[in-house]
């Protein structure tokens, strides 16, 4: 099964980092289940990278354990003034139509989309 979790909560708000935090282990989850997992940071959600990277954030050890599944939007890490900070993180950047992930390609080749 190969899964994509796409993050676009912001930081805000005490809801988004509990979007967040089901994103994450949602992804932890479909990995221990055996899929196929990336989770794509879009939109707002970019502006976690930089946060989560950070050592003395509480879920940084998930941050570090998911982190070769990890992926997030050029077009919006560039319109939301974090590109350095996932540059930094090294979190690979999508950007297969116009910019941004193409979440039709994913679904078009078979994969489920959950957004949080």
């Amino acid at each position: 099964m190969e899964l994509s979790i796409v993050l676009l909560a912001d930081r805000e708000s005490h809801a988004d980092m509990g979007r967040m935090v089901n994103a994450l282990e949602t992804a932890r989850e479909a990995l221990e289940a055996g899929a196929e997992v990336e989770v794509v940071f879009d939109d707002a959600g970019t502006r976690w990278v930089g946060v989560l990277a950070e050592r003395d954030h509480k879920h940084h050890g998930l941050f570090l354990e998911l982190k070769p599944h990890l992926r997030a939007c050029d077009y919006c890490a560039r319109a939301f003034g974090v590109l350095e900070e996932v540059k930094r993180a090294g979190v690979e950047r999508l950007s297969e139509h116009r910019g941004h992930p193409s979440l039709f390609a994913r679904l078009r080749r078979g994969a489920h989309v959950l957004t949080f």
